[in-house]
């Protein structure tokens, strides 16, 4: 029995297991020979364990084992007092497993992913995930709480989609304040309405005059009077000449895009358009610029060829007769009379001399109260002695109201003031604070805008679009418009030196109003505006009653001496309505709070749980990749192990050796301490040795 059980391979067990059956095994063969040999019996098995075994020693130990086998019954009970200690070894043992178990370390990880969701279900503070584990047994609960479980993640996970969406989206509320408080005048400029006295620029417009007269006469059969100066006998330029005939006046029907030979039909037909042609520099192509108003055109194409006239002076200066007080007889702010401190003067090509009150250059005006006597007050001379009658076709003055840092585009927000009438505009203020970054694409001060700014002013829109348009301009037509300020190292725009630059500039301006030239893209919103809302009033001044005296005042004061009195005036009133003022602010409508907020509603409705439940998710998905890493790394080593060449566990060639000669001295202990059983081979080989000693005896 001794020989089968040494003989049997063994599967692999713990080493608690293998440690308890080889202190068994062990006992069993001291408790064997102590009593079947007595004391001197115990070392001869002990030196066979630490020695290599030979067949004659296997021999010895399978007669000990006969003999011992014969002994009577009285003396093999003597071995049952050591085996009553078998139960207290196992027993601690048993213990010292369970305290390797139950030991904890710094950093565990769960062997398993059933472990790990086991483990989750049950500690969890969020609702629902314990019944994933207690309703096991029944498939169907579990199938239900499942299904259920992972539809509310998704509910929960779509809200936070949208939730996210309105954040990340960027909403703003709207502010509305009125505030009350002294206010700062706004900036004002007053045009006269005429660039230029016409006996100062009739020499210059003798040659465009004569043309105009000649094309109203044919298309409209009317004759225009030149005036009383006689044409000057100096030879005239032939190129201009030559370019103003190259753009002549021209009908042509509705339904049509060509031009007609017969450039006189008669006069009132309403299928006629009016405009003219024009070419590019080589005539490939040609432009039409059109007008249903036949007032319209004449006037376009006069200011066009005006235009091309004033770019061939050598110096506009000499032309200009700026008179502060030839135009404005009376200035008056909070009853304190105005001064030339007060003002600054520009000139524009169309709307002439424009003087602008209450700018940058002097002391800003304070509004302490609102009403007409707390204002600006003006009176203005409108008579037209001596305007451009094609080019001025309007009479009075032209005023605009707007900040003391922005420019005067008299041509967008200004308005015309009747002669003869009194003109009383009131004001609101109302200021506009945009939030930037993010909640808008405004910018603070255009520095950020991909538009030089060609203006000697602040960041406005406006600005940034001439500037855009004026700098396309002499990009693709080599010059740049009389009316925009030039960059550096550009010129104005000559039909002389650049013959092709007015089919350039129409075509351009066409693409402008489409939005092809991008410039209102590229020109964004400042975040802080001011506006005025004006509402105006008109009354007839002077009145009837009034007039002789008032007339005989400026006539004595102001040298006013003109024949049609009543349409030579006009006064201008121009003050705030009230103290308050609207203010408009942007606010985040939603900010990082608010989104924790609804985050933390949406996870409380669908699941009843905290923060702290969120860091059990993190917890969750930490150790999930944490046990993927390990077990990915354990296949991959034994993957790797598997792939490497067997080696034999036991080494057998010291039960295989020649038999010890008597007197041969013993073999040495493989390790100290270590007891070598034999082996399998060498059991048989023992075996077979010991059959003809039997027989003998």
């Amino acid at each position: 029995s001794l020989i089968l059980t040494l003989g049997k391979r063994e599967p692999a067990t713990s080493k608690a297991e293998r440690a308890l059956q080889d202190q068994k095994g062990g006992d069993k063969i001291r408790r064997g020979d102590s009593q079947l040999l007595g004391g001197a019996a115990l070392p001869g098995i002990q030196r066979q364990q630490e020695r290599s075994i030979t067949p004659s020693q296997d021999a010895e130990g399978l007669t000990a084992t006969m003999k011992f086998e014969k002994q009577p019954e009285g003396k093999r009970a003597e071995p049952s007092k050591l085996e009553t200690k078998e139960p207290k070894v196992e027993e601690e043992a048993e213990m010292e497993e369970e305290e390797e178990d139950d030991s904890e370390g710094l950093i565990e990880f769960f062997s398993s992913y059933r472990e790990l969701f086991q483990f989750f279900c049950n500690n969890t503070t969020i609702h629902g995930a314990i019944r994933l584990v207690c309703s096991k047994r029944n498939k169907m609960k579990t199938a239900f709480w499942s299904v259920l479980f992972f539809l509310t993640f998704g509910l929960m996970y779509w809200q936070f989609g949208i939730i996210y969406a309105d954040y990340f989206s960027f909403p703003v509320n709207l502010n509305l304040n009125l505030n009350s408080d002294r206010l700062t005048f706004p900036a004002v400029t007053l045009c006269t309405l005429n660039p230029y006295r016409y006996s100062a620029l009739q020499h210059d417009l003798e040659d465009l005059d004569r043309i105009t007269h000649r094309t109203l006469m044919d298309m409209y059969k009317y004759n225009m009077s030149l005036g009383q100066k006689k044409p000057s006998r100096k030879r005239r330029s032939r190129s201009l000449y030559y370019h103003i005939q190259r753009h002549p006046l021209r009908r042509q029907k509705r339904d049509t895009q060509g031009s007609v030979e017969d450039n006189n039909p008669e006069v009132g037909m309403n299928d006629w358009r009016i405009g003219f042609i024009l070419w590019n520099e080589n005539k490939t192509d040609c432009f039409h610029q059109m007008y249903s108003s036949g007032v319209d055109a004449v006037r376009e194409w006069y200011s066009f060829h005006y235009l091309n006239i004033l770019a061939r002076l050598p110096s506009t200066k000499d032309l200009d007769e700026s008179n502060f007080e030839s135009f404005i007889y009376a200035c008056r702010f909070n009853d304190a009379s105005c001064n030339k401190a007060n003002y600054t003067h520009f000139h524009h090509p169309i709307y002439g001399n424009c003087y602008t009150f209450n700018d940058n250059s002097s002391t800003l005006w304070m509004s302490s109260l609102p009403g007409i006597n707390n204002g600006l007050s003006l009176v203005v001379r409108t008579e037209q002695n001596d305007f451009i009658p094609l080019l001025s076709t309007a009479t009075g003055a032209r005023v605009m109201v707007h900040g003391q840092n922005e420019p005067a585009f008299m041509d967008e927000g200004g308005f015309n003031v009747r002669p003869g009438m009194e003109t009383s505009i009131s004001m609101r203020k109302e200021t506009t604070n945009r939030l930037g970054g993010s909640y808008s694409d405004c910018t603070e001060n255009g520095s950020d805008v991909p538009v030089k700014n060609l203006y000697p002013s602040q960041y406005t829109e406006q600005v940034c679009i001439r500037s855009c348009f004026q700098t396309i301009m002499v990009e693709r037509c080599g010059c740049g418009h009389y009316f925009y300020p030039l960059p550096p190292g550009a010129v104005y725009c000559d039909y002389t030196k650049h013959p092709g630059w007015g089919y350039c500039y129409y075509k351009l301006q066409a693409e402008f109003k489409t939005g092809f030239l991008d410039c209102f893209s590229k020109c964004r919103k400042p975040c802080k505006v001011t506006e005025y809302k004006l509402s105006a009033g008109y009354s007839r001044w002077p009145s009837a009653a009034s007039e002789a005296w008032v007339f005989h005042m400026l006539s004595r004061q102001n040298r006013y001496n003109i024949t049609s009195k009543r349409n030579g005036i006009a006064k201008v009133n121009i003050f705030f309505q009230e103290w308050n003022y609207k203010s408009n602010g942007e606010s985040p409508a939603f900010t990082v709070v608010t989104l924790l907020s609804q985050l933390g509603n949406q996870w409380s409705l669908w699941f009843g749980s905290s923060v702290l439940s969120v860091i059990e998710m993190a917890e969750l998905i930490f150790d999930f990749l944490a046990v993927t890493c390990i077990l990915a790394f354990q296949w991959a080593y034994l993957h790797r192990s598997s792939d490497l060449p067997a080696s034999s566990s036991h080494d057998n060639s010291a039960f295989c050796t020649a038999p010890s000669m008597p007197g041969a001295p013993p073999h040495l202990p493989v390790a100290s301490g270590v007891a070598t059983l034999p082996s399998y081979h060498s059991l048989e080989l023992l075996a077979v040795h010991s059959l003809p000693c039997r027989g003998k005896e």
